[in-house]
């Protein structure tokens, strides 16, 4: 919102529009040479006036209570999630682009490092969810009774202890990598890969890791999907370019593609950082710690909500380091090929992720204001949405293993198992994204446990048993074949949980306390 030096006193705009009218009529005569351009003026705060063959047309740009709360569901679907989603597919550059760079080389044991170190980095994409999305749900929720102040505090207690946060796994794991290493799968072979891409990665990196895709998380719950999603885009292409600059031509290799994720991430949470400050007062979002108040339960709101994102990537770290170890008994090819499928079909996981993320402040705003009628119409279009999606990425990746599996690596024995691992587990692409939307309706909603159950199931309980267990029937293609098995059974128990919970606040709105800014807890 513009300052108050710039807005026009009323008398002013009846002038303008006056004004205007003439103009108008006088590009009404045919004979007049400038009748076919296309004249705009931008007047009072947002507002534009556009002149365009005779004719004014209005256009107004939306805010946050209009594109919540207003605007066509369908229509308000889109904006929040297509923005959300292309900055997953490009988040997913960061990950991407170091295993196909690293695979140019064509050396399986770097390529395996990457895979290998991947199951420390995971700890920073859970932090992230921590704070991030938790914060996002409690802002989007306080916005929605109209609490800014309690917002403000929330994304000032998000910032400083993700930040907090990183820097203490960050300290811990450059103390802690001898006995980490041996853990998470790496041997004699990808040792000091894995030790250099770790140490940059995560020992230097860990904060601007962590505050990255939480600051995006903070700026799209008010609204502002296209500006969290280019400020990801940003760091993304960045990382791409800076791949090659650090492998190539400054021969770095492995530890170049972990510098340049390291500085892709500080410059995205940079650019975060800035658009904070320039949208001031107009974002309830706040960088001072001073503006944390300690009696409102925000902790316990943050940390609840953002607990279950926070499992699913902590156990994705254990079940990784369960794949690591599993896989590690064949050989480092099919390490490096299980890697490479497994980075290709983050895929589904960046498709739910960037839907789930993009629909959470539109379905948190409507549960709290009460318009249970929009916040249903949102689900279902986001559950038509999802379906698309994840039906194209699933035959994308299974028609297209072969070919994508040898854009990353040149080595037989690699893109074998990378394709037949990618045909297996692409199936998750539909499970992953019904799994996420379940998800995101109990984490808008405020609802703390059944996203905790489902996030167990998926990673950890259900899947590293199965993977034991199919490794010792079918091999190595079995430890594949237990990732979209374990998926669609988390599924079959969402169904279970989200079914009878949907008729339950089908009904009228939850008594809030307006007064309090107090949201309800639910457990």
């Amino acid at each position: 919102m513009n300052s108050p030096k710039t807005q026009m006193p009323d008398a002013e705009i009846c002038s303008g529009f006056s004004v205007l009218r003439s103009f108008k009529m006088m590009m009404l005569q045919p004979a007049h040479p400038a009748y076919a351009y296309l004249i705009r003026f931008s007047c009072w705060r947002q507002k534009q006036i556009e002149i365009c063959f005779g004719g004014i047309r209005m256009k107004k740009q939306l805010n946050r209570s209009e594109l919540l709360g207003s605007l066509p569901v369908k229509r308000a679907v889109l904006m929040q999630i297509l923005p959300a989603i292309a900055s997953q597919m490009v988040a997913l550059a960061y990950g991407i682009a170091d295993t196909y760079f690293v695979g140019l080389l064509n050396d399986p044991d770097k390529t395996a490092a990457v895979t290998v170190a991947n199951a420390a980095f995971l700890m920073l994409t859970a932090l992230s969810n921590l704070f991030g999305i938790g914060g996002a749900s409690l802002i989007s929720r306080s916005l929605g009774i109209g609490n800014r102040k309690k917002a403000a505090s929330c994304s000032s207690f998000c910032i400083w202890t993700a930040a907090g946060a990183a820097l203490l796994y960050g300290i811990a794991i450059l103390f802690l990598r001898p006995c980490l290493l041996p853990v998470i799968g790496a041997d004699s072979k990808t040792w000091n890969y894995c030790s250099d891409y770790i140490f940059w990665t995560i020992c230097i990196g860990a904060v601007p890791t962590v505050l990255n895709p939480a600051l995006a998380h903070l700026i799209r719950s008010e609204g502002y999907s296209k500006q969290a999603s280019l400020g990801v885009a940003f760091g993304g292409i960045l990382n791409i370019l800076l791949d090659p600059l650090f492998i190539f031509v400054f021969d770095m290799e492995i530890q170049g593609a972990a510098i340049a994720t390291m500085l892709s991430n500080t410059a995205a949470s940079i650019y975060f950082i800035l658009f904070i400050c320039k949208k001031g007062d107009g974002l309830s979002i706040r960088l001072s710690p001073k503006c944390y108040t300690l009696t409102q339960h925000i902790p316990a709101d943050v940390l609840s909500v953002g607990l279950p994102s926070f499992m699913i990537s902590m156990m994705a770290t254990v079940s990784n380091t369960a794949l690591n170890r599993i896989i590690a008994a064949y050989s480092t090819e099919a390490v490096a090929g299980m890697g490479i499928a497994k980075k290709i079909d983050m895929l589904a996981f960046a498709m739910g992720q960037g839907m789930s993320q993009g629909a959470l402040p539109l379905i948190g705003y409507n549960f709290s204001s009460g318009n249970r009628t929009r916040m249903k119409s949102a689900l279902r279009a986001l559950l038509i949405d999802c379906l698309v999606v994840s039906a194209a990425g699933t035959a994308l990746l299974f028609f297209g293993a072969n070919a994508i599996t040898k854009c990353f690596i040149d080595n037989a024995a690699t893109v074998h198992h990378g394709c037949v691992f990618l045909k297996i587990i692409c199936f998750t692409c539909l499970t992953t994204t019904l799994n996420f939307f379940v998800i995101t309706l109990f984490q808008a909603t405020g609802k703390r446990i059944p996203p905790i159950i489902l996030s167990l199931l998926r990673k950890g309980i259900i899947d590293i048993p199965l993977m034991i267990l199919f490794n010792s029937i079918w091999g190595v293609d079995g430890i594949a074949v237990a990732i979209p098995v374990s998926d669609f059974i988390a599924l079959v128990v969402a169904v279970i949980l989200v079914l009878p919970y949907l008729k339950e606040i089908s009904g009228t709105a939850l008594p809030l306390d307006e007064t309090a800014g107090n949201l309800p807890h639910r457990n």
